[in-house]
């Protein structure tokens, strides 16, 4: 069952020409993780902003077509039911942390007061998230005294402890180091598993050919390819858009050039495919 889905969807910012998202037709379904890769520029924000609802209330601008999400249009619902239902965790964490708590712990549990949530439930809650995403090292300190890293992974546990429906995150691991990166997604494959829909907009290809369920890419804001990550990271159309491919599929096409890679096999995205298909040629 689809719980997002797009229909002919073109939005301009207000006073841009140019829509930075056209013709866009999308649907997610329930517990998938959608992967959305594009150059800088390509629309991907924009995207994540729309299936969140903070286009058109935040950022305002023309937008046509449909939305649907979790049940709901999001140009008509109000933006506090949208974040009830939809968790976004922004690219700089800088601008999800509250400002107003003194500790990691209290910032997490900052959305759930504000729900009027037993303070039983809202520990069970908070402690739980915290050992899910492993910062139980951070619960006393000051979300202000934290690396960027660390406040990133802070910020998307404030979201995750909301329980929302769906997870949309804007490039959440520009500010990680790979041991970083690798928890954050393993965490999101976690909650996918659990029926979370998780749309997530990320450089890190190699790590989408992991977890992801199907890639969308973008560009000039417009779909270019919608698949498997297979399908989309192995297609030699992603760099004529300036979409990044897996260092994987690199060097398995040097490696097709050098007769070291069999003609007619799928280029591999993955570390374990990469060394499936080496296997056959070298002993």
């Amino acid at each position: 069952m689809a719980v997002i889905e797009l229909k002919n969807l073109t939005y301009h910012y207000p006073l841009s020409e140019t829509p930075a998202l056209q013709s866009i037709d999308l649907e997610v379904e329930e517990g998938e993780f959608l992967a959305i890769v594009g150059a800088n520029g390509a629309g991907k924000s924009t995207l994540c902003y729309t299936i969140s609802g903070f286009i058109p209330h935040f950022f305002k601008g023309e937008l046509a077509g449909s939305v649907n999400v979790a049940g709901m249009d999001p140009t008509k619902a109000n933006l506090g039911t949208c974040v009830q239902k939809v968790g976004l965790v922004f690219q700089n964490p800088f601008n999800q942390i509250s400002g107003s708590k003194f500790t990691v712990y209290e910032e997490i549990a900052f959305g759930l007061e504000n729900l009027g949530v037993d303070p039983q439930e809202m520990r069970e809650r908070v402690d739980e998230i915290i050992r899910r995403t492993r910062i139980a090292d951070l619960r006393d300190r000051s979300p202000y005294a934290l690396s960027g890293g660390q406040q990133q992974r802070v910020a998307l546990a404030s979201i995750l402890v909301m329980k929302p429906q769906i997870l949309v995150l804007d490039e959440p691991t520009s500010q990680l180091d790979p041991i970083g990166s690798q928890e954050v997604f393993q965490v999101i494959k976690e909650m996918a598993l659990q029926g979370m829909t998780i749309v997530m907009a990320e450089h890190k290809v190699e790590w989408l050919a992991e977890y992801a369920d199907r890639v969308l890419a973008l560009s000039a804001g417009q779909i270019i390819k919608l698949g498997t990550p297979q399908e989309v990271f192995s297609s030699s159309e992603l760099p004529k858009h300036g979409v990044g491919i897996s260092r994987y599929t690199q060097v398995a096409r040097r490696a097709l050039q050098e007769n070291l890679w069999l003609e007619g096999r799928r280029m591999p995205v993955t570390l374990d495919e990469s060394i499936e298909g080496f296997r056959e040629i070298i002993p």
